[in-house]
């Protein structure tokens, strides 16, 4: 059977834990104090990689928590892949150097198509595409703008530039334990061939025997799962 890694999230924001509700930086659950604890929590119970978002970074356009990423990364022996406000190649850089395995990027892909190219061909696996999809278009800029771009023909664009491997993130979805809607996921593998991680509205074991089917036959590779496994509808004990 085909690999597949269920990934545990950390959204860091103002040096806590927390999830919010379909990216509304408004409807905030603070989780935990202290996200290295967390990390190693997640690491120890069997976590093939963790992703980490920095929120504030998300927002404010610019790496904010970077000495707190460094301290994930320092803290477990599992690779960490990290989004949140990467919008220039110092940026990738700093997270790269901070310990990330991976960085995504997302808003400047949308906004400058031939960076988010230039990007992939320098570092290859090492930058992803995070592909944020609300109302079938994608989002930028922390989720808070909805462009004009299809999320369908987005997708296929960078996948013609390069890209890797693809992060998608339903943000309806996000945050309300209401299961994985299927479709758009699967509309998406049907028009790229690259790799895909899925993210969004996983609620419990159901989804994932569901994600993992899909898996079998396509180019996905795993799923993120947040608010499932810190509210425990889904338990710690699958990986």
């Amino acid at each position: 059977m085909k690999p597949f890694e269920v990934i545990p999230a950390i959204d860091l924001r103002g040096g806590y834990a927390v999830r919010l509700l379909q990216g509304d930086y408004a409807r905030e659950t603070r989780y935990h104090d202290d996200p290295i604890a967390v990390a190693q929590h997640w690491a120890q119970r069997g976590a093939p990689r963790l992703h980490v978002v920095d929120l504030d970074g998300a927002k404010a356009g610019e790496p904010v928590q970077l000495e707190l990423i460094a301290r994930i990364a320092r803290a477990v022996d599992i690779p960490i892949q990290v989004g949140g406000g990467v919008r220039t190649e110092a940026h990738i850089q700093q997270l790269l150097d901070a310990g990330a395995e991976r960085v995504l990027i997302g808003t400047v892909a949308v906004q400058n198509p031939d960076f988010a190219e230039r990007m992939f061909q320098t570092y290859g696996e090492r930058v992803a595409l995070a592909l944020d999809v609300k109302s079938g278009a994608a989002v930028t800029h922390g989720w808070r703008h909805v462009s004009e771009m299809p999320y369908l023909e987005f997708a296929r664009q960078m996948a013609e530039r390069g890209v890797t491997r693809i992060v998608f993130t339903q943000v309806e979805r996000d945050g309300t334990l209401q299961g994985v809607a299927l479709e758009p996921l699967v509309e998406l593998l049907k028009a790229v061939a690259v790799p895909v991680i899925a993210s969004g509205g996983v609620r419990d074991e159901a989804d994932l025997h569901a994600l993992r089917g899909l898996a079998q036959a396509t180019t996905l590779e795993g799923v993120i799962v947040g608010k499932a496994l810190y509210e425990g509808t889904l338990p710690d004990t699958f990986w």
